[in-house]
């Protein structure tokens, strides 16, 4: 870490998902070693007992809550637990995410793509927004290149972003059908829409203080990546995963947009590492950002918001 990192975050709250492995442990634990209570979720806990005790020896300190980001149900346990707590968040990074070789539904009807890698994102930000505005927090989004590009093989030509369907962001169950289904299409195309929706609640939470910024890490050696590797690649995956960055070198990038005093303010923007990059043009367009602003409210219109 660089020394403009190196700040001291004693009482600020952090809210981080995705902290069993890879980059959301590292980003928990630097954290915690700067002097934050580091508030985490997890649907196993017991996979975190060794977080726990790594956390118990840094300046900082560790709060599980037990919850499965994938459902609403587990959503919105989850935050009401955290609001029943907390009544500041000076920091919330939704790192977590999966891909998914085939299409599978979550219990509450949502191909599982959205479940786990746009909806866990938006309802933590949306429904976590009092305790944010409080603490005028930084919100990073950990997202993919591949909402850019869903080719998997670089081949000379333009890039391909996934395709959204206006029709389709009227309803989040019609999101990624059956139809014409590609998995690796599927995973970009919902980290398209939290980028799509951060660029809304951008725009609308930045008079209350707090920013909402999105990031690709870089191209990191993490279970999920196992899943992206093409078939025809799949053979030299060892030699492939010695060529990516490390857990730790990825969770820089989301530390920096967390923590770099210079980026205060800054906010509603992407980025490639530490390049700020332009997104697909659906990304922008402030008629498909209402529709899917509407569309994940009313799917969350059941879970109490404090």
């Amino acid at each position: 870490m660089t020394a403009r990192l190196d700040i001291d975050l004693a009482g600020q709250v952090a809210v981080v998902t995705g902290t069993t492995g890879g980059m959301g442990r590292v980003i928990a634990v630097e954290l915690a070693r700067r002097g934050a209570h580091v508030v985490t979720i997890a649907r196993d806990p017991s996979r975190a007992t060794t977080l726990s005790v790594e956390i118990d020896e840094l300046p900082g300190s560790i709060e599980l809550i037990a919850g499965d980001l994938s459902t609403r149900a587990g959503l919105s346990s989850a935050t009401q637990t955290i609001r029943d707590r907390h009544q500041t968040i000076n920091l919330l990074v939704n790192n977590a995410g999966a891909h998914f070789p085939d299409r599978r539904l979550s219990v509450d009807g949502l191909e599982l793509h959205i479940a786990v890698d746009y909806l866990p994102a938006y309802a933590m930000t949306t429904l976590l927004a009092d305790q944010l505005r409080r603490g005028c927090a930084r919100v990073v989004n950990v997202a993919s290149d591949t909402l850019r590009d869903t080719r998997q093989v670089k081949l000379p030509g333009p890039p391909r972003p996934p395709v959204l369907r206006t029709d389709d962001l009227r309803d989040l169950t019609r999101l990624n059908p059956a139809e014409g289904f590609v998995p690796f299409q599927a995973y970009a195309r919902a980290k398209l829409l939290t980028v799509l929706a951060g660029y809304h609640l951008a725009r609308e939470w930045a008079s209350d203080g707090v920013t909402i910024n999105a990031v690709h890490p870089g191209i990191v050696a993490t279970g999920i990546i196992d899943d992206l590797i093409p078939t025809v690649l799949r053979p030299f995956r060892g030699i492939i995963r010695r060529t990516m960055l490390t857990p730790a070198q990825g969770a820089a990038a989301a530390l920096r947009l967390a923590l770099d005093p210079t980026l205060d303010g800054v906010t509603g923007r992407y980025f490639v590492r530490e390049t700020d990059t332009a997104t697909p043009p659906s990304s922008y367009d402030p008629a498909a950002q209402e529709l899917l602003r509407t569309a994940s409210d009313r799917f969350l219109q059941h879970v109490p918001r404090g």
